[in-house]
């Protein structure tokens, strides 16, 4: 069993930091049982560290009891945990308050976790950050711009740039003969698509029923699969940096909350959101600061506990529209974000079946809405 956070360099981050944060639980409790013997040494022989089994048991449900369950897997999932177990239930049976101890160390893990976890994303960003800027300032916008943008190979594509610049070479004149090969080949794989989307039948369940508030302005692909979490991020345009970087934005902006934070990032709307952030944070909108409001306004907190689910994906998406000036949205748009998150909606409005039935390779949104400015395509 993993731990799921999409994207992978980001996953990758999120397993380091949190082996890193169990070696510090580690240390912790290996002081905690020296002081514990030396203790029982000062009035007699020292008590050796319970059976393995009994302790295991013993200790998995104090962590179960005491510890946020994220905290508690974490935990129990490392190599280390069988020896953690046997000196939890000594400190336990030597006196020690768990109910005050285990929290200590559950904030010790988290701690560290996140330190090393933000660490790793800031190396990253700012690793790739430069280059994404040169691409955009030397590529028109477009499908090559984006498929480089979205690549899960980006990091690794700003690398090869950055070892070519220390060797003297001009990477806008690399940049601008790749652009050229990368038109013909996209060319030439769009004219083998358009046949094969002829023979097809519409577009696909996600594409129909992700029509609302939530995708105005994006470009819908016809086969869009939401299933598909790293496909639906290049479908719609979203590098694996951003969405890292999206993902980071939700845990900042829902602090102490990180069960909420990781059950939406892990939904299956996540990518149509991760769109449209990109998208704002393109036209300069204040993201991070929209995002914050999930904090200020948490209505979604009450209610059944089987969809809490889609009241965060409700509450995020008004969230990213609600207006610069905070605000309350109408009824009805509340009402229409909600359907366009629900993984249950109907059908789309009448617009979007005759857009189903004309059949393009992109389904562009039908609502009358301003022309977008140019920039990022999805």
């Amino acid at each position: 069993m993993t731990m799921s956070y999409p994207g992978e360099p980001f996953a990758e981050a999120v397993g380091e930091a949190v082996q890193t944060s169990t070696v510090a639980v580690r240390l912790l409790l290996a002081v905690a049982d020296a002081v514990r013997r030396a203790a029982q040494r000062k009035s007699g022989p020292e008590h050796p560290l319970p059976p393995t089994d009994q302790a295991l048991t013993e200790a998995a449900g104090d962590l179960k009891a005491r510890l946020a369950p994220d905290v508690a897997w974490m935990l129990m999932s490392s190599p280390d945990w069988p020896i953690m177990a046997r000196q939890l239930v000594a400190l336990r049976r030597a006196g020690v308050d768990l109910e005050r101890f285990l929290p200590r160390v559950g904030d010790i893990a988290v701690s560290v976790r996140d330190a090393v976890l933000s660490d790793s994303a800031r190396i990253t960003t700012e690793r790739t950050q430069e280059w994404a800027r040169l691409l955009r300032a030397t590529m028109p916008a477009g499908p090559v711009r984006e498929a480089i943008l979205a690549s899960p190979t980006w990091p690794e594509i700003a690398a090869a740039m950055q070892a070519l610049q220390e060797r003297g070479v001009d990477i806008r004149g690399v940049l601008a003969a790749a652009y050229a090969e990368g038109t013909g080949v996209g060319q030439a794989i769009d004219r083998g698509l358009d046949a094969a989307r002829r023979r097809a039948d519409g577009p696909s369940r996600d594409s129909v029923r992700s029509y609302g508030p939530l995708t105005v302005g994006l470009d819908l692909p016809k086969d869009l699969d939401l299933g598909d979490r790293r496909t639906a991020l290049a479908q719609l345009g979203v590098s694996q940096t951003e969405n890292a970087c999206f993902v980071r934005w939700v845990y900042e902006a829902l602090p102490g909350r990180e069960r909420e934070a990781a059950l939406l990032v892990n939904s299956r709307p996540w990518p149509l959101l991760a769109a449209r952030m990109a998208r704002m944070q393109d036209d300069g909108t204040p993201v991070r600061d929209r995002l914050a409001r999930l904090m200020r306004d948490r209505g979604w907190e009450s209610g059944p506990v089987p969809y809490l689910v889609p009241r965060l994906v409700q509450a995020t998406v008004e969230a990213l529209h609600r207006p610069t000036n905070d605000a309350v949205p109408s009824a009805a748009v509340v009402i229409d974000a909600a359907r366009a998150s629900s993984a249950t909606a109907g059908r789309p409005p009448s617009s979007a079946r005759d857009a189903e039935r004309a059949g393009p390779e992109h389904t562009a949104h039908r609502a009358r809405i301003p022309k977008p400015k140019p920039g990022r395509s999805r």
